[in-house]
């Protein structure tokens, strides 16, 4: 068990996994909460969902193909709160961490 890929990847899994459904959760009632400060329908509401939706799933796969490897502590309430926190705020995670890669110029 100790070989399996995703044995060693289950903490990262575990939070990726619980930072999802409350974003997903949150996703709902953000697309609640502007479709209606905006007079929208139903139809306003559950395209802001969606948009929202598509976003963090898209975050959250970035997010673990580039951190996973490194998520090696067991999963904690803390832990889960900064996924869900990174879930949201991935362009700037990532655009911090390309501006880190870059080598100084001479």
């Amino acid at each position: 068990m100790q070989d399996d890929p995703l044995w060693k990847l289950r903490h990262a899994l575990a939070g990726v996994a619980l930072a999802l459904l409350a974003s997903l959760l949150t996703a709902a009632l953000a697309g609640r909460w502007l479709g209606d400060a905006f007079g929208g329908d139903y139809g306003l509401r559950l395209g802001i969902y969606l948009a929202l939706l598509a976003y963090v799933v898209v975050g959250a796969v970035l997010l673990f193909t580039r951190v996973a490897q490194h998520e090696t502590r067991a999963l904690s309430v803390g832990r889960a709160l900064r996924w869900f926190v990174s879930l949201w705020l991935w362009p700037a995670l990532l655009l911090a961490g390309r501006r880190d890669q870059t080598p100084p110029r001479a």
